[in-house]
């Protein structure tokens, strides 16, 4: 029986359209996902839409719209870029969904009743754009310090949660066990929040209607905290008719979200949680920020880059190596359209798209697209065959970490390695001397065996590329593209029969540019 393995991102705010930024979170978790499958796990890959709030309301309201004509608009947008981005999630989740909606009645009674909430009246300043409440310590220059904007005073009516009641049990487990990644992020929420003391939390606002009544007070509707951090658990069906799925696949393994994020994924989340009686995530990771040319990207900030024309201009699966090899684990990653192009000619036109160019034609070329059985060794392969064979345990090493930078570099060094060979093998002489035809064939039989461990481990962040190696090397048995063949050597057949395609990764003029 195979390992469950629940991954989720952050839900996408619907009150306008996501940028590049956004969407790197989903193509690492699907990355994840693709990953954990190959490996032979029981994923469940959850995302969505957070769709109630002040913001939308408003943003629908200036479009003319309904709030829920707004979110259905702005969801199947964001689903077709997911699409685009080759994103192959299991559930996309929404909390205007019937299912949430009536959970997070039941959840929000459950905490009430049980003395977890409580009627109050709240004073404060308020970032409508990020709907969060800060005291003025925590302001920079008088404005918000995520996004920017100016903060307003606000004063109304409102339950709490006891978040204060669970600031030690909070503190226990993310000093005791590896709830937060990277580490460096669990001291932060230690020093910056949970060590100056908690305080109670606002879940519930009077001052908008598009959200989900209070059931006992519906002038009342749930804030953000209970409504959209309730998802993950909802989503499967959590205080729902059919519960089972939550049965199977909670708690989450990992919850991936943005370093913004992270003290409501890793403080108030796991706080309702305890006070639900419901298990821990296993993980919450808190991945950086895509900057724009060194300047953080943000809607709100009005540099967004949009995904559909970075698809349109140099694939899906470039985008998505793009995105994966260069955000460092767990730090920000900067983004110009110079870089992109760069990396893709170097590292996909150059590196991987020219190795089997050359491969491919050579064996065309030489043997009139068939290798000979009759191979033998050459001085260089013992080096490159043991780099071929450990190479999946490296990456392996990393990808169970989401370090998906250090493991794809992990793999492009095979792929060096592989293109030095070919400059240390010299084919083109070899060629010239019958008795080395043997010796010929064999250095050809190494860099497609190169190749097709190369399409396995690529598979999770390019999933339309191992296919278009398989088919210029004829490598048809499902057996030798699973991921357990990644870590042998020597399985395609000797007589290998290679077709002569196209290139894989045509190189990108530089004069090219992205509209931002």
């Amino acid at each position: 029986m195979s390992k469950n393995y629940y991954i989720t991102t952050s839900i996408f705010y619907a009150n306008s359209y996501s940028h590049i930024g956004n969407f790197y979170e989903a193509v690492l978790a699907d990355a994840m996902a693709r990953y954990k499958r190959l490996r032979g796990f029981d994923v469940r890959f959850m995302t969505g839409m957070d769709e109630h709030g002040q913001k939308i309301e408003q943003s629908a309201i200036a479009l003319e719209r309904t709030p829920q004509e707004h979110v259905d608009y702005i969801a199947q947008w964001t689903k077709d870029v997911m699409r685009n981005l080759s994103i192959d999630y299991d559930v996309f989740f929404r909390t205007t969904d019937k299912a949430h909606y009536a959970a997070v009645i039941k959840i929000f009674k459950k905490l009430y009743e049980q003395g977890d909430i409580y009627k109050g009246s709240y004073e404060g300043l308020y970032c409508t754009p990020c709907e969060t409440f800060y005291t003025k310590s925590q302001l920079n220059e008088g404005k918000c310090g995520v996004c920017g904007k100016e903060v307003g005073f606000i004063s109304e009516e409102a339950y709490f949660f006891k978040l204060s009641k669970y600031q030690d049990r909070i503190i226990d487990l993310i000093e005791n066990t590896d709830f937060i990644a990277p580490k460096w992020r669990a001291t932060e929420m230690l020093n910056s929040f949970l060590r100056a003391g908690l305080d109670d939390l606002c879940v519930s606002r009077t001052s908008f209607k598009w959200g989900i009544p209070v059931e006992f007070d519906p002038s009342h509707v749930v804030y953000v905290w209970v409504d959209a951090l309730s998802n993950y658990i909802t989503a499967l069906g959590f205080m729902g008719d059919d519960d089972s799925l939550y049965k199977k696949y909670w708690p989450a393994n990992v919850h991936i979200v943005g370093k913004d994020i992270m003290r409501f994924h890793t403080i108030i989340w796991p706080a309702i949680l305890m006070a639900l009686d419901e298990p821990m995530p296993q993980q919450v990771f808190g991945h950086g920020w895509l900057n724009f040319d060194g300047k953080k990207i943000g809607k709100s900030l009005g540099n967004s880059i949009d995904p559909n024309e970075l698809v349109e201009a140099y694939g899906t699966d470039a985008i998505r190596y793009y995105l994966l090899r260069e955000m460092p684990y767990g730090q920000d990653g900067n983004f110009t359209p110079e870089n992109l192009i760069a990396r893709i000619n170097a590292d996909l036109a150059n590196d991987l798209g020219n190795l089997l160019s050359r491969t491919v034609g050579m064996i065309d070329k030489y043997f009139g697209g068939k290798l000979p059985a009759a191979q033998a060794a050459t001085d260089f392969d013992n080096e490159i065959i043991s780099q071929a064979t450990k190479v999946a345990k490296k990456a392996e090493s990393h990808f169970d970490n989401l370090e998906f930078d250090i493991g794809l570099a992990e793999i492009w060094m095979l792929i060096s390695r592989a293109n030095k060979y070919i400059d240390q093998v010299e084919p083109w002489k070899l060629f010239k001397e019958e008795e080395k035809q043997d010796v010929l064939a064999g250095s050809l039989y190494v860099l497609c065996e190169v190749l097709r461990v190369v399409a396995i481990l690529i598979e999770p962040s390019m999933p339309s590329v191992p296919a278009k190696v398989y088919a210029q090397l004829n490598i048809t048995n499902d057996g030798h593209k699973s991921w357990e063949a990644s870590h042998k050597f020597g399985l395609t057949p000797k007589e290998i029969a290679t077709t002569k395609g196209d290139a894989i990764f045509p190189r990108i003029d530089v004069k090219n540019s992205v509209k931002n």
